[in-house]
């Protein structure tokens, strides 16, 4: 009786809690997607090749992916900056700034779009410092990156963070006791034990970028063949009731996220095998 009452959990058993979890999944995700795909199906394979090889459509695939790229790449570095010192430190305001990093999964992305561009804009406050060396970032690549990479840094930090505060101090001791520099015990004692969640960080603002629309649209100008994103494209060929032409830019888009994200998710496990490896060696 005792191993029977054990065995009983909070939830119900596996068979229903795994139909409710496909029926979910099904319902939210995998139709949805399937459809997608459907009436993509529908177009023949010339009017697919001339759809997504189109120049403008190739030109927003390249300010896409390139400005979510980088600006994951720049989260990747200052998230951990930040979150090392919500983590490491105490300090008036501390739990203000707590807050703030937060503030890009609150505010309406069409808000923030509209306070990038104003503050950015040759005029703003902050636009005005750059204009006068002649760096325009308002309606430029530039700016697209400075808005996706508003939009991913909490992603970076919040993934960051718990590790960090998880993290046995004695470790740091133990390295400096044996003759670490502080830079040689951060770069081989406690990056790679950060390396699995800067690289899940990483992933998620990437993934956050490339289907950002509402921070984008208003401080990228919207020029076609320059600062146009692959979400306005979509936009603009529903607009024009081509849905077939935007479903298939964004079975393309949805494709090479889902490969870019295995990929990086591929070289997480990776990086989890090589830290568990020398912990036990």
């Amino acid at each position: 009786m005792n191993k029977r009452k054990r065995a009983k959990g909070v939830l119900p058993g596996f068979g229903l809690t795994m139909g409710y979890t496909v029926i979910y999944l099904s319902l939210l995700v995998l139709i949805p997607l399937s459809v997608l795909f459907l009436k993509t199906s529908s177009m023949t394979w010339e009017q697919f090749i001339d759809t997504v090889l189109n120049r403008r459509v190739i030109a927003s695939f390249q300010v896409s992916f390139l400005t979510s790229f980088f600006a994951a790449c720049l989260n990747a570095v200052f998230g951990v900056l930040v979150a090392w010192v919500l983590a490491r430190y105490q300090f008036p305001g501390k739990r203000v700034i707590d807050g703030i990093v937060d503030l890009p999964f609150a505010l309406p992305t069409a808000v923030a779009g509209i306070a990038l561009a104003s503050i950015y804009a040759e005029n703003g406050w902050i636009g005005q410092w750059f204009a006068v060396w002649g760096i325009k970032i308002a309606y430029t690549p530039l700016g697209i990156f400075v808005a996706l990479t508003f939009i991913g840094l909490p992603f970076v930090v919040r993934t960051v963070q718990p590790v960090l505060q998880d993290w046995d101090r004695q470790v740091e001791e133990a390295a400096a006791t044996l003759g670490a520099t502080r830079w040689q015990t951060f770069t081989r004692v406690i990056l790679p034990h950060l390396l699995p969640a800067v690289v899940t960080g990483f992933a998620l603002a990437f993934a956050r970028a490339l289907g950002e629309y509402g921070s984008v649209v208003f401080i990228s100008g919207n020029m076609p063949l320059k600062t146009e994103i692959v979400p306005l494209l979509i936009m603009t060929k529903l607009e024009q009731f081509d849905y077939t032409g935007a479903t298939a830019i964004a079975s393309v888009m949805l494709v090479a996220s889902f490969v870019m994200l295995l990929v990086i998710n591929y070289l997480q496990w990776k990086t989890s095998k090589l830290n568990a490896a020398r912990s036990e060696g």
